[in-house]
């Protein structure tokens, strides 16, 4: 598709940062995902329509329901689902360029069918729960995967458009990080809130946009993680010195203070009192 992106800071007449903001002072069970996660790219396609975007899930969802309807139960409902969407529509991990952007950006990865994985889990619990199939998403350590609500456990990849079995995660989960990191499936493989979903999805971005040093992005990311994370310590501190790259000091000075209030015996607190002090060595260049 064409890159119309703008810059992290363009407005328009239905602020996507503000529609973004109402979601987010909504409880956890009222924030509708999929558009919240449409406002997140709508900061970057300025001519980004939520509506028109989400009505593709809608066709997904007709187009599916049909080689669903022959399924005796739920879990098998859940097998033909990922295989309708990995192998018939082609929504498939994007392996060659994973670090790219876009891949977090539900509008591209509706448009390429392709990304990382938890788009591609954002768009299979999407298009489940309009055809009443509950699905919900994993934040698996590592990769987020999707599972089956139900007495019969199911566990999907749709990265790879696999099914997984308990063997398979804790396989994944001691390659990612070594043999001794615990199996903990009641934990792990707890379904994770829209609110949980959302930050762990601005988490990437930032961190792929502080890579790039696009400190401007960055710093969208950390405020729009804080609006759905109020006083989240470490995200304070994150943005903190993401100010501090931008010479907003006074702001700056501001986060890195009320981090060492929440989280004063935190492993970096001690790093941050000093960076603190440095900046309050400059008042001459506050604003």
């Amino acid at each position: 598709m064409a890159d119309s992106r703008v810059g992290p800071l363009a407005m328009k007449a239905c602020d996507p940062r503000e529609q973004f903001a109402e979601l987010a002072r909504l409880p956890d069970a009222k924030i509708d995902t999929a558009l919240a996660a449409l406002w997140i790219a709508a900061e970057e396609y300025g001519s980004l329509d939520p509506q028109v975007t989400l009505s593709r899930l809608d066709a997904l969802a007709a187009a599916a329901a049909p080689s669903l309807g022959e399924a005796s139960n739920d879990a098998e409902r859940a097998e033909r689902l990922l295989h309708f969407l990995h192998t018939e529509q082609g929504f498939v991990g994007n392996e060659k360029s994973y670090d790219d952007p876009c891949n977090s950006f539900l509008n591209v990865v509706l448009e390429r069918r392709t990304g990382i994985p938890i788009t591609l889990s954002l768009v299979l619990v999407e298009v489940a729960r309009r055809i009443g199939l509950p699905l919900r998403g994993v934040s698996f350590p590592g990769h987020f995967l999707v599972k089956l609500e139900g007495p019969e456990l199911r566990v999907l990849d749709p990265f790879h458009g696999r099914i997984l079995e308990l063997a398979d995660c804790r396989a994944r989960l001691h390659a990612a990080f070594g043999l001794d990191a615990p199996f903990q499936p009641e934990l792990q493989l707890r379904a994770a809130t829209p609110r949980e979903i959302l930050v762990r999805m601005l988490t990437n971005l930032k961190h792929l946009h502080l890579r790039a040093r696009d400190f401007g992005r960055t710093l969208a990311c950390c405020e729009r993680i804080l609006m759905l994370l109020p006083d989240a310590p470490l995200e304070l501190r994150d943005r903190g010195l993401v100010y501090e790259r931008l010479e907003c000091f006074a702001a700056a000075a501001h986060d890195l203070e009320r981090f060492l209030q929440l989280a004063p015996e935190d492993e970096s607190a001690a790093a941050i009192r000093e960076r603190l002090h440095a900046l309050r060595t400059r008042p001459q260049r506050l604003h």
